[in-house]
This record gives C-alpha cells, structure tokens and sequence, in this order.
C-alpha cells in the first residue's frame, strides 16, 4: 500500500507536466479548430479527402488546425494544414501499439494521458470537426456534447461530417434516448451536419464573425 501511495503522488507530477506543457505550447495558438475521425481512413476514401479540404478551407478562414496527431483523418487534416501554410497541430498519445505522428505536423505534443489530451482538444478548440471513426472518435464527440449540455462550457460549433456514417446514431438519439427522456430536443441542436467542407467552414465562421466571442466558460465552483 505505501508503494501504491507514492507511486500515484509521481503520477501526479507527471499529470501536471502534461498539462504545463500543453498549455504552454498551445496558448500562443490562436483561434483553431479540432478535426477528430478514424485513424484507419486511406487517401481516396471519403472521410480523408473531406478533412484534407476542410482544414484546407479552415486555414483559409484564419484557423490552425489540431488533431490527434496519428494517420487517417488525422493525418488528411494535418495535412491539409500545411499544405495552406497553416499551423498543424498534432496531440499525439503513446499508446501500447505506438502511434506515430504524421509527417505533416508543425506542432508536436507527445501525452500519456488521455483525459490531459483531451483537455487540450477542447480548451484550445473553437469548434470541432468530426469524421467518420470508432471509439476515440465517439469518445471526444460525446465529451464536447456532455460539457455543452451541462453548460461546462459555451456552445461552440460541433460540425458532423460523413451524414451517411452519422445517420444511424443520430436516428437513436431521437428514437430512443429522446423519446425516453434521457436528453431533450434542444440537446440534438448542439451539433450540424454536411458532407460539404465549405458549409463545415461556413457553419464555424458564421458563429465568429460578429464578435470575437471567448471560447471557454469559466468553471462554475
């Protein structure tokens, strides 16, 4: 037990190094935009080249772009980062099969925590851009729509994009989990979607463009 005690008291430093190091790094960012999805999609397939354009049309708009910083989606939207001549940013985690960054990335943090990296995703995010993907994806979507809803933060934009993939979940949600009243219809509104990258920009740019609106509420005690 007194092993266990001081080994979790380390842990602790390790956990603040992370978020030191995050927030350094990050708070000379700017306005930025998290693209989230699979890390398994391949160039050619529908979801990469969505991202690629995306975050393409997103730098053109003045955002940087942040991903999970692996292959994929990740890699299509760091990808089409740079070559805007953007700022790419890539959040990469070490997990037990290692993910190695992409090569298109001009701001690497390495993390071995998730919930440090997801804090980041969020905190210097002013909306999200979310593809097609398996339980990562799902897991930060459904984190941004759970900080929305209990007013955790304010209500940036969470674009879905793929419609097909999406349709599914979406069709539950009203079906089931709203039916049964285990969330409300204002709920359903915090998040779009397209298949079209100049609306996903257009939805995130409308939501900025009369004011310079701060991003991230302040936790409430």
């Amino acid at each position: 037990m007194e092993r266990k005690s001081a080994d979790d008291t380390w842990r602790v430093f390790r956990i603040m190094a992370e978020f030191v190091e995050g927030m350094e790094t990050l708070s000379q960012l700017g306005p930025a935009v998290s693209v989230f999805g699979s890390a398994r999609a391949k160039p050619g397939e529908p979801a990469y080249d969505m991202a690629y354009e995306t975050a393409r049309l997103l730098v053109g708009a003045g955002y940087s772009i942040i991903t999970g910083g692996g292959p994929g989606v990740m890699e299509a939207a760091n990808k089409g980062a740079t070559e805007a001549g953007g700022e790419s940013v890539g959040l990469n985690i070490d997990l037990p099969y290692e993910q190695a960054p992409n090569r298109y990335i001009s701001t690497l943090i390495g993390f071995r925590y998730f919930f440090c990296r997801k804090f980041m995703f969020v905190r210097y995010a002013r909306a999200f851009v979310i593809l097609p993907g398996g339980y990562g994806t799902l897991d930060e979507l459904f984190e941004a729509l759970t900080l929305m809803q209990t007013n955790r933060i304010i209500r940036f934009p969470v674009v879905l994009m793929g419609t097909d993939y999406w349709k599914g979940l979406i069709d539950w949600l009203k079906s089931d989990a709203e039916a049964r009243g285990c969330i409300e219809g204002d709920d359903l509104s915090i998040f779009r979607m397209t298949d079209e990258p100049a609306e996903a920009v257009d939805i995130i740019t409308r939501r900025y463009r009369d004011a310079d609106e701060a991003y991230m509420a302040p936790p409430s005690e």
